[in-house]
């Protein structure tokens, strides 16, 4: 079974427990029609910090300073465990979509940066206020988690989700965000099969709206602006890791399906009439392998060649008052070597390939950087 900072906290054993992940990024365009000047950047470095009232009740907090200048709170939930199987869970919390939200720290994917389905579709990190129940059925094999939540930002005067970013901008990352519709999550993870884990995610809900305030707004026909103001999201993840000896395989899925995205698009439409671009499905998968080719040393490190290939497409399907836009389907491939020095920590480097529906050539971009978690 595989586990993240957070779940190595809740393991221990110690009073006051510390922890934490950082990376340092470079990332290089090599396009001739492009201006190439590259980037680097302290994308991020998280400390996390816990304490242990009982055995059974635990606090988990997650503080990332981001790109230098940006300080957020990531995690900071209440845990207290029933019995081996059942703990009740409550705070700020990652929603349990897919893979990359969950174990997002450098030292546990391949390539400098997360995969951009994770980026747009389920929007790593993403965290919201909630509570719910989690535990471990051992002799099942099975991990579960299950939540009610705050919802995306979809409108607060103006429009957080469109084809562009897709649901990134909906966060509200506990940051003075407002409810008007709670939402539910879960997931389902075996790992009876050694090597083999195999997760089942879902998200179902409403994104939440400030024109929900108890007041009558309606426009000139009757209808309430604040139906119009609010998306249904439906999403399901399926997501597969395996490891055989030197080989690791590991493969991720999302669809997204949105409703009301018509009036939404109409609703926040620009002062010049121009509609908002919300897709009504967005898909998204990737598929990668890997080989560590140091396996047979007695090194202790790991150096390992891989391959991935993702499908992204915010714009799988669009409802009658706007078209498909060819820029947000998206084929990427990328490859490269990730070095671990030890079990904490990391050096990566990777060619990105980046070509959208409507272009006839990969854009390429050199990314190289470390990460270490503890």
């Amino acid at each position: 079974m595989y586990t993240n900072a957070a779940d190595n906290m809740l393991s221990s054993n110690n009073k006051l427990m510390v922890g934490g992940y950082g990376e340092v990024h470079y990332n290089q365009p090599l396009d001739a029609d492009v201006k190439n000047i590259g980037k680097m950047d302290v994308h991020r470095v998280v400390m996390l910090l816990g304490y242990n009232f009982s055995d059974k009740t635990q606090f988990i907090t997650e503080l990332e300073f981001e790109h230098v200048k940006e300080v957020y709170v990531e995690q900071a939930f209440l845990q207290h465990q029933l019995s081996r199987s059942v703990s009740l869970r409550g705070g700020l919390m990652l929603v349990p979509m897919g893979v990359i939200n969950e174990y997002h720290e450098p030292t546990t994917f391949n390539g400098v940066e997360r995969p951009l389905i994770d980026k747009y579709i389920a929007p790593t990190t993403w965290r919201e206020i909630g509570f719910g129940v989690t535990g471990n059925f051992i002799p099942a094999s099975l991990k579960y988690q299950v939540y009610i939540m705050n919802g995306f930002n979809g409108y607060d005067g103006a429009a957080n989700l469109g084809g562009k970013n897709g649901l990134r901008k909906g966060r509200q990352k506990g940051a003075e965000s407002f409810i008007s519709s709670p939402n539910f999550t879960g997931k389902v993870e075996y790992y009876g099969i050694r090597g083999l884990n195999v997760g089942l995610s879902g998200y179902f809900g409403k994104t939440q709206s400030t024109l929900y305030d108890g007041t009558d707004k309606s426009d000139d026909t009757g209808l309430a602006l604040a139906d119009s103001s609010v998306v249904g999201v439906s999403m399901v993840g399926l997501d597969a890791r395996y490891t055989w000896q030197g080989f690791q395989l590991r493969g991720q899925f999302y669809y997204s399906g949105l409703s009301n995205t018509e009036q939404y698009n109409e609703f926040t439409a620009s002062e010049d009439g121009v509609l908002n671009d919300l897709g009504s499905a967005m898909t998204g998968y990737y598929v990668e392998a890997a080989y560590d080719v140091l396996r047979s040393s007695n090194t202790g490190k790991q150096l390992m060649p891989f391959v991935r290939y993702s499908f992204l497409n915010t714009h799988s399907d669009v409802e009658d008052n706007i078209s498909k836009n060819p820029t947000y389907e998206k084929n990427i491939i990328t490859t490269g070597l990730s070095l671990k020095l030890a079990p904490g920590a990391v050096v990566k480097a990777d060619m990105q390939f980046v070509k959208s529906g409507n272009e006839d050539k990969f854009n390429k971009t050199f990314n190289a950087g470390i990460g270490v978690m503890f």
